[in-house]
């Protein structure tokens, strides 16, 4: 155990003397970018409407961690704006609707184009197959399997189960994320 925390610590020490890394929280409209947000900020649910825009917040999901999490609206009228959000993005985490099995292809769609900008190569990439808590969600292996997460070449990536009313896999999610903007960092 104690090897375990000494070793989440050192994981964790580089972000305890710099600013917080920038995260952009993308997904389509209705994948729970918002709910999941304001559950890691504020640990409660609230109830959202869709963003028009965006919502910024400064998070510390892990003691010694900080994120600035930009939380973008998915609606396609305003995803052509993402790229508006891309530069120096340092970690990326992409909300899938688990439960919405019609429009998995379109969020696959989505996420590779955000991949193939040049501001977001080698960014490390948290899918969170959000809203497990439905009866009809897809498991996460079968969310990476639709999405062709496998296709993910040249960056490090992860998938989460996840459920933003009752937070299960939320923090299991943002620890992983900063893991990898560790790495990502400390990359030359």
């Amino acid at each position: 155990m104690g090897l375990f925390l000494s070793r989440l610590y050192s994981i964790f020490e580089v972000f305890s003397s710099e600013k917080p890394a920038r995260i952009l929280m993308l997904g389509l409209d209705g994948a729970g970018k918002t709910s999941i947000l304001y559950k890691v900020k504020l640990n409660e649910n609230v109830h959202t409407i869709p963003t028009i825009g965006f919502n910024v917040e400064t998070v510390s999901p892990v003691k010694g961690v900080s994120f600035t999490v930009w939380d973008v609206g998915g609606q396609d009228k305003i995803r052509p704006l993402w790229r508006h959000y891309y530069q120096n993005t340092e970690g990326l985490i992409f909300v899938v609707d688990s439960s919405d099995r019609e429009r998995i292809a379109e969020s696959r769609e989505e996420l590779f184009g955000i991949l193939q900008s040049d501001e977001m190569a080698r960014v490390p990439v948290v899918v969170v197959a959000n809203k497990q808590d439905l009866p009809n969600a897809l498991k996460p292996s079968e969310v990476a399997d639709s999405m062709d997460l496998h296709k993910l070449t040249g960056r490090k990536w992860y998938i989460q189960a996840a459920c933003a009313t009752t937070g299960e896999g939320i923090f299991e999610s943002m620890q992983e994320m900063a893991k990898m903007v560790k790495d990502y960092k400390s990359y030359p």
